[in-house]
This record gives C-alpha cells, sequence and structure tokens, in this order.
C-alpha cells in the first residue's frame, strides 16, 4: 500500500502500482495512454477520445460531470483519477466513498507539466513521465509569440462564456503573448455580453471548437457587433495539458503565423 497527497491536499492510500485505473479527464486519459498504462486504464469517460486507437478498449463510465457508478463498480478500480474544474465535488466525494481517488488542479501551464511528472509517480512510469516532461519543455521554449493582441477566448452561447483568471487556457494565452481582458474577471469563465466584447477593444475573437462547437458559420453573428474584430476559429484541443502539449506549440506556431503574423 501506498500513501500520498494530491494537489487538494488530500491523503490517498491505494495499491502501487495501481493494476485498474480509471481516469475521468480527456487530458489525462490521453497523456495515461502516452505513459504505456494501456492495459490499467479499464475505464474512461465519452468524452475521452484520444488516443483513437486506443480508448475504445477501456469500458465508457460517463461522462465529465455525470457517472455511470454501476460501471465503476464492476471496474474494481484500484484508482480514480480526477481533475478539480473537469469533474464535480459531488463526484469525488462519492467515489471516494468506495475508492482511491487522486485529484488533480490544473489552473497553469507549469501546474500541466507538474501533471506529467506526478501521474508518472503514482503510477510507476517515473522515467517516461520524465522523458515526456523533458520533451514538453523544449516545445515550450520554443512557442511562438503574439505581439500582445487583445483576444477573447469564447467557449460557450446563449448565453456567451468566456476565459478568464486562474484557468490553463489564460495562462496559455498568455505565454503566447495575448491579452485576455476578461482574466480581471472575478469567475474563472465570466457571462459577457455584446456590450462587454465591444467595451474590451479587442483585435480577435477566438471561438473555440469546445465545449460549444463554433465554426465558419458563427463568424456573422460576431462581426454584426464586432464589426472591426475578427474572428478565428480555434482548436480547443490544444488546450489539453499533459501529452496534448507536444502538439499544440506546433500547432500555436501555425496559428500565429496565418492568423496574427500573415
Amino acid at each position: 500500500m501506498e500513501k500520498i497527497k494530491d494537489a487538494l491536499g488530500r491523503e490517498i492510500t491505494y495499491n502501487y502500482p495501481p493494476k485498474r485505473i480509471v481516469t475521468f479527464d480527456p487530458a489525462i486519459t490521453e497523456t495515461l495512454y502516452y505513459l504505456g498504462l494501456d492495459k490499467e486504464i479499464v475505464g474512461r469517460t465519452r468524452f475521452c477520445k484520444h488516443p483513437e486507437e486506443k480508448v475504445n478498449q477501456a469500458i465508457n463510465v460517463g461522462g465529465t460531470k455525470d457517472m455511470k457508478i454501476d460501471r465503476i463498480h464492476d471496474l474494481k478500480p484500484d484508482l480514480i483519477i480526477m481533475e478539480k474544474e473537469e469533474n464535480t465535488k459531488e463526484m469525488v466525494e462519492t467515489l471516494a466513498e468506495h475508492y482511491p481517488v487522486y485529484v488533480f488542479e490544473i489552473q497553469t501551464v507549469d501546474d500541466g507539466i507538474r501533471m506529467t511528472e506526478e501521474l508518472g509517480n503514482i503510477t510507476n512510469r517515473k522515467q517516461q513521465a520524465m522523458d515526456l516532461k523533458t520533451k514538453v519543455e523544449t516545445k515550450l521554449n520554443k512557442l511562438p509569440k503574439a505581439n500582445g493582441e487583445r483576444i477573447a477566448y469564447i467557449i460557450w452561447k446563449k448565453p456567451y462564456m468566456a476565459v478568464g483568471r486562474d484557468t490553463y487556457i489564460n495562462d496559455m494565452l498568455e505565454q503566447l503573448g495575448f491579452i485576455n481582458p476578461f482574466a480581471k474577471s472575478p469567475k474563472r469563465y465570466p457571462v459577457v455580453t455584446e456590450q462587454n466584447l465591444q467595451d474590451a477593444k479587442l483585435d480577435y475573437i477566438f471561438l473555440s471548437s469546445e465545449p460549444y462547437p463554433f465554426r465558419d458559420k458563427h463568424h456573422e453573428e460576431f462581426l454584426s457587433f464586432l464589426p472591426d474584430v475578427q474572428p478565428v476559429n480555434i482548436d480547443g484541443e490544444m488546450f489539453w495539458y499533459g501529452a496534448r502539449m507536444l502538439k499544440a506549440v506546433e500547432y500555436f506556431r501555425s496559428f500565429i503565423a496565418r492568423t496574427i503574423h500573415n
């Protein structure tokens, strides 16, 4: 048995190394597979879709905000991995009555890097995790830079919601050289009105592919009240942490080149 503390300071006692893992965060799921834990991952959410060739080996145990508790009981996990923002407090508390539940809290790029290392520690994949961490850090040192353009990163409509403070997405945007006026909001994902967006004096409005699937067809909607602000589609999956960060840097390089520096 092993005793560890998770990102929330909760003490977790579990069988080390875990042999039956249920994961409730798509980015963490992808990272676990990258670390070679194919056989150990027995359950994942319906939103865990990467790597495409492997995720179907694990049982769908529900979503990130809901779960199929009977399926989890059938799987008899010896470790459940969750993330504070991605999953609900009620889910953590319910599952913790039956199983060891390790919770991450990822609000910055540094948190995402640290998560990779901690995953290696708790799953007996330390060397694989350190190799991934080194690759990610090397890539991040080559992040392209914008020129302080003012942007809003929109994740929802009816009502419009933007990315704000204390979020991984905002930290990545700032490291890319953008200014997010809504990072000053007291809320992490503030509801914003057309007037709020007009007052923000934006250069660009980024329309994320998730959780709301913004597409080209939504551009006219924003141009109707922001005629001088360029709407741009952006791949929300590139703001996943862990293994996805390897692909993200090249995506951002291309994104900034064609959007900002063209």
